[in-house]
């Protein structure tokens, strides 16, 4: 990839981008015990910034502000675009990037009896750059996956477990196991997570960059901000990703 390009059509991001994360997928495949150096100079660059970009942008939660009140849907003119990306690579480059808190914001569970659901919506900026780091970390981490495991991931869902189910029902299985882990998302421990991710990846640069999101904090309704010393919030882009560091296995 060209360093110096500055920003390619989202056509040609793309196909760099796919033929990129094709060659760290395969290397991790060959490799199993493969540790990944030099990965944080993908995560801004340019190609990596517009895809993530176009990702964001045509999210759901596009129109969902962060802490700074900036909704993605907002930055919409293509000269407003390239600044705003221009800025994030610039920060990321000089290693002057620093996550804010995530915005708190409560929705009914459902199915719980009323129970709420704690969601933390990053900032727009934080959210390009999470969606950047998913694309340079997912392929990496797809290796490790048993071909059973359809959560977070890329191209499967919750009806493929469930076409499976139905597939071992027709072969005489008859039991299907349901567990859960009570309030996984809230009670990951960071340092077990890093370590984990540590197995993968070697470019201490990058594990910075997954420990400033784990750390970044929470801001609550009436503007206090507390830390966070576990847990990760659900509803950023890179939350299910790292939990491909606890949940795969080879």
């Amino acid at each position: 990839m060209n360093t110096g390009e500055l920003w390619s059509d989202p056509d040609g991001a793309r196909l760099r981008v796919r033929r990129m994360q094709t060659k760290l997928h395969r290397w991790a495949v060959d490799d199993p015990d493969r540790r990944f150096d030099d990965l944080y100079n993908l995560v801004h660059h340019p190609d990596f910034l517009t895809v993530a970009w176009e990702r964001v942008r045509g999210n759901k939660g596009a129109r969902t502000a962060g802490v700074d009140r900036v909704t993605p849907a907002s930055i919409a003119d293509d000269a407003d675009v390239v600044v705003f990306l221009a800025n994030a690579r610039e920060q990321l480059k000089a290693r002057a990037f620093i996550p804010l808190p995530v915005r708190e914001r409560l929705i009914p569970k459902p199915g719980s009896g009323g129970k709420l659901r704690r969601l933390g919506i990053p900032t727009a900026t934080d959210r390009l750059v999470q969606a950047s780091l998913v694309l340079v970390l997912e392929p990496i981490f797809e290796a490790d996956f048993k071909p059973v495991s359809y959560g977070f991931r890329p191209e499967r869902r919750a009806q493929d477990a469930i076409a499976e189910i139905h597939h071992f029902g027709t072969k005489g299985y008859h039991w299907v196991l349901d567990a859960d882990i009570e309030a996984c998302f809230d009670n990951i421990a960071h340092s077990a997570l890093l370590e984990r991710v540590r197995r993968r990846i070697g470019d201490k640069r990058v594990l910075a960059l997954v420990k400033a999101f784990l750390k970044a904090g929470i801001m609550s309704a009436d503007g206090a901000t507390r830390d966070m010393n576990t847990g990760t919030p659900q509803g950023g882009i890179v939350t299910p990703p790292t939990q491909l560091a606890t949940s795969s296995s080879r």
